[in-house]
């Protein structure tokens, strides 16, 4: 079994920042190495989007145009736990932040990232952003 548990997320202002965390607790053995992992957002009456991702070794980043420059993703092999570093946070950054897994050795990281092709969500953790 897999499972994944955001924390971090909160309220702000305009301009601050958050780190938003996944953990991610699976059978024995399992290593993000060989795993492509994602941050999606959804925010009312809007589809869930994804905001940015990383390939399996680590290699390669992808990040939506509206956070690139802004969001870092990051992960810690060690600790089986993903990050996403979001500065200069903006009120259209608020929304509901879901951490995904692909779960498939090998598997090839979409860009745009692709909702269908990660099989495992995390339960969610709210950002909101006044201005």
């Amino acid at each position: 079994q897999v499972q994944l548990v955001e924390s971090g997320g909160g309220s702000v202002q305009a301009g601050g920042s958050l780190r938003l965390s996944c953990a991610v607790s699976a059978y024995t053995g399992y290593t993000f190495l060989w795993d492509c992992m994602g941050w999606f957002r959804q925010a009312p009456g809007k589809e869930r989007e994804g905001v940015a991702g990383i390939s399996h070794g680590g290699g390669y980043t992808y990040y939506a145009d509206s956070v690139k420059g802004r969001f870092t993703i990051s992960q810690d092999n060690a600790k089986n736990t993903m990050y996403l570093q979001m500065n200069n946070l903006k009120p259209e950054d608020t929304a509901m932040y879901y951490c995904a897994l692909d779960g498939r050795a090998g598997c090839i990281l979409g860009t745009p990232l692709r909702r269908a092709e990660f099989g495992y969500w995390g339960q969610g953790t709210q950002v909101t952003v006044s201005s």
